[in-house]
C-alpha cells in the first residue's frame, strides 16, 4: 500500500516548541516498521516554524513574515537532521522536498515534482515533504499541510492518507465544550451537515484546524483515496489504521467504476 502520513506540529513538539523526542523516535520506528512490511510511505511533516520558535527561544509563534521565514529556516534544519538520524538507525534513507503553491499550480513544475517523487519511491527512499516556509509568501502559499498532504497523496497515487494531529478525529460537536460529543468513526460522504462540524486547532502551535482537514478529505476522496484523522499522541495507532481497524475518523474515497 502507498500511504501518505502527515504529522502536525502538535505531534512533533512540546507546547514549548521544542522537539518531543520520545514521540518522534516512536513515530520513526513505526514508519520504518511499516516500510519493512512492504508499504511505500511519504511523510508530510509540519513543525519547521514551531521548532524554529523553540530553538530561537522566541516567546510565541511570530506574526511577521520575515521572522516566520527565519524560524522556518532554523527549524527545517533541525527537523531533517532528526529524521535523517532516526530513520538511518532503521536503515532507511530520507529525502527532503520543499514545495510552494507555484510548484503545484504550474504544470511543468508539478510534473517535475511528480517524477522526482515516484523515482524516490522506486529507489526505496522515504520522501519528507513540507511547504517551503522559508520563501513562501501569501501570494504563493499553499496554506496548510493538511491540504499539502492531500495534494501529495493525489500526485503519489496513494491509497491512504493519514493526518496525525492533536485530536482523535471528527466529533458530533466540540468535545472540549460538549462532553456528550461523540467520535464519528466513518464518513461516507462530505455532506453540508458534516462540514458544519469543523472546529479549530487545539494546540495553538500549528496552522491547521478541522476545516482544513475536511478540505483535505474532499481532495483525497475525489481521487479515490481514503483519509483518516487520528491522534498522533501515540504513533502506534498507525498499525491499526493501515490494517483497516476503526481508529479516529475514516473518510472513504470515491471508488471509481
Amino acid at each position: 500500500m502507498r500511504i501518505v502520513i502527515k504529522v502536525g506540529t502538535s505531534t512533533l513538539a512540546h507546547a514549548t516548541g521544542r522537539l518531543n523526542i520520545r514521540r518522534v523516535e516512536q513515530l520513526c520506528k513505526v514508519i520504518s516498521d511499516l516500510k519493512n512490511a512492504g508499504h511505500e510511505i511519504v511523510l508530510v511533516s509540519s513543525g519547521a516554524i514551531g521548532m524554529g520558535v523553540g530553538k530561537l527561544s522566541l516567546r510565541e509563534r511570530p506574526q511577521d513574515m520575515p521572522t516566520k521565514q527565519a524560524a522556518a529556516a532554523v527549524g527545517q534544519c533541525e527537523l531533517m537532521y532528526t529524521y535523517d538520524k532516526l530513520f538511518s538507525e532503521y536503515h532507511h534513507t530520507v529525502a527532503q522536498i520543499l514545495l510552494t503553491g507555484s510548484d503545484i499550480r504550474d504544470a511543468q513544475r508539478r510534473e517535475n515534482f511528480h517524477n522526482t517523487l515516484f523515482r524516490l519511491l522506486e529507489l526505496g527512499v522515504l520522501p519528507v515533504i513540507n511547504e517551503n516556509d522559508t520563501i513562501a509568501t501569501e501570494e504563493i502559499v499553499i496554506g496548510d499541510n493538511d491540504t499539502l498532504a492531500a495534494i501529495v497523496a493525489v500526485n503519489a497515487g496513494a491509497e491512504l492518507l493519514v493526518l496525525l494531529s492533536d485530536i482523535d478525529g471528527l466529533y458530533t460537536g466540540d468535545p472540549h465544550a460538549n462532553p456528550e460529543a461523540k467520535l464519528i468513526a466513518q464518513v461516507d460522504e462530505l455532506t453540508p451537515e458534516i462540514l458544519v462540524l469543523a472546529g479549530g486547532s487545539a494546540s495553538g502551535l500549528g496552522t491547521g484546524g478541522m476545516m482544513t482537514k475536511l478540505h483535505a478529505a474532499r481532495i483525497a476522496a475525489e481521487a479515490g483515496c481514503d483519509m483518516v484523522i487520528a491522534n498522533g499522541g501515540n504513533p502506534d495507532v498507525l498499525y491499526g489504521i493501515v490494517a483497516g481497524e476503526r481508529v479516529g475518523t475514516r473518510f472513504l474515497g470515491r471508488k471509481k467504476s
